[in-house]
């Protein structure tokens, strides 16, 4: 069995995409549709190795949920790999200032997302 890596994303191709390079890559892959599904997971699943989040989603979004993850001292130290088409240096700062340890440009290339995912679980 692989190490546990939680996809969020607002939209199923991309969910889809992430979940089959990963899943090639020898994790097991979870699914949430946006931040507050996300947050949910994160607490439901306390043997999560990262987590993989867009950043533009409804309800709560991916800078969101970094700050609320990042406030729950028994998840802060999850790694979180940032999947987005933005590219603000300003929103990448904030992202790395709430805790995020990567951030990648949609659209991803699937050998670099297992690269990045593996070292982040400490598996590369």
């Amino acid at each position: 069995m692989g190490k546990k890596v939680l996809v969020i994303d607002d939209s199923a191709t991309v969910r889809q995409q992430v979940r089959t390079a990963l899943a090639l890559g020898g994790f097991d892959v979870l699914e949430a549709s946006d931040g507050a599904e996300g947050v949910e997971r994160i607490k439901q699943n306390g043997d999560l190795s990262a987590v993989v989040c867009d950043v533009n989603m409804p309800r709560m979004n991916g800078l969101e949920l970094l700050e609320t993850v990042g406030k729950d001292p028994t998840r802060s130290k999850l790694p979180i790999l940032m999947l987005t088409t933005e590219g603000q240096a300003e929103m990448v700062q904030r992202a790395k200032a709430a805790g995020a340890k990567g951030w990648m440009l949609k659209p991803f290339k699937a050998e670099l997302l297992v690269m990045t995912v593996k070292k982040l679980t400490g598996t590369a």
